[in-house]
């Protein structure tokens, strides 16, 4: 039998519904109940009864998933153990930003503890991104957003993002104590490409606040905003983790400047069926160790 039977009878008989089960799959409640069948006549034994709305494993049924528990863990444990010894592949979805500020420390210590793992990181538009999880074509993804990018993916909020409008040193809005919605009237930005999540939220709260603004320059690349923000020719809205350097060393300001909605979440989503490596699980494990880290630091 095809090893998606054996867990689909593992979801049905925890969920004790095949409803929520095709739930779960993300399978149509009728090819559950398919594989369900093809199990029960291939076994010659009825596995599952109904007790009014509740289901229930038979005796048969219940020596039958222990055996598919044992089967399917083997199964996890010859791909892990096939894995370390020829390295393996761990592809990692991602935004720019996360991409070149975020990352490299993790994927560091993620090639130091598997030497033989081959990682290929790729970078792409949210929505992309999106598809190629929900595909199969990348491993994990991490991107920013406020909301759930794809309600089928499992998501881990891993810690709140902040933007931060940046400006050059000694910039006029600097000097004030508060910059609100209504001093950057008139101001030019230089914004990235079109389809950036945040240049979106904040080009619309511009709008909904009728500030009048310019967009100087539209550029793709993020050291090429800051380095035209460093010679003045505008202020820009990004992620604080891409200007922190260039602030604590003065080369750039992070204006006073405070809004509700200027802010994201750096998001870890997942396929529901994805198996998760040692190498996955341990890159896991270090973006929400370091996450906790620096939410214990920030509240101490």
């Amino acid at each position: 039998m095809d090893l998606t039977y054996l867990r689909t009878f593992r979801e049905v008989a925890k969920r004790q519904s095949f409803t929520r089960a095709a739930e779960e799959l993300g399978y149509a409640q009728s090819s559950v109940t398919m594989q369900i069948q093809k199990i029960e006549k291939e076994y010659g034994v009825k596995l599952i009864e109904r007790h009014g709305r509740q289901l229930r494993l038979t005796p048969p049924g219940e020596e039958l998933l222990k055996l598919f528990v044992e089967i399917l863990d083997l199964y996890d444990r010859s791909k892990e153990t096939i894995a370390q010894q020829i390295g393996g592949t761990l592809t990692i979805g991602t935004i720019d930003s996360l991409a070149a500020f975020y990352l490299p420390p993790f994927l560091q210590q993620l090639r130091t503890r598997f030497p033989g793992l081959n990682i290929h990181l790729q970078t792409d538009k949210e929505a992309n991104l999106v598809a190629k999880i929900k595909e199969g074509e990348v491993d994990i993804g991490l991107m920013l957003d406020r909301n759930t990018a794809d309600s089928f993916l499992h998501r881990r909020i891993i810690r709140e993002e902040p933007l931060v409008l940046i400006a050059p040193a000694n910039h006029a809005l600097s000097k004030l104590d508060m910059v609100t919605m209504q001093d950057l009237n008139n101001y030019e930005f230089i914004v990235s490409e079109e389809s950036c999540i945040y240049r979106s939220l904040f080009e619309n709260l511009l709008k909904e606040n009728g500030i009048i603004f310019r967009i100087g320059f539209e550029l793709s690349n993020l050291e090429a905003i800051k380095r035209c923000v460093m010679n003045g020719l505008g202020i820009a809205l990004l992620p604080k983790i891409v200007a922190q350097e260039e602030i604590a060393r003065g080369y750039l300001i992070e204006l006073p400047f405070v809004h509700p909605e200027i802010h994201f979440d750096l998001q870890l989503l997942l396929h529901p069926k994805k198996w998760i490596s040692q190498p996955l699980q341990h890159f896991i494990q270090m973006l929400m160790s370091e996450a906790k880290t620096e939410a214990e630091a920030a509240s101490s």
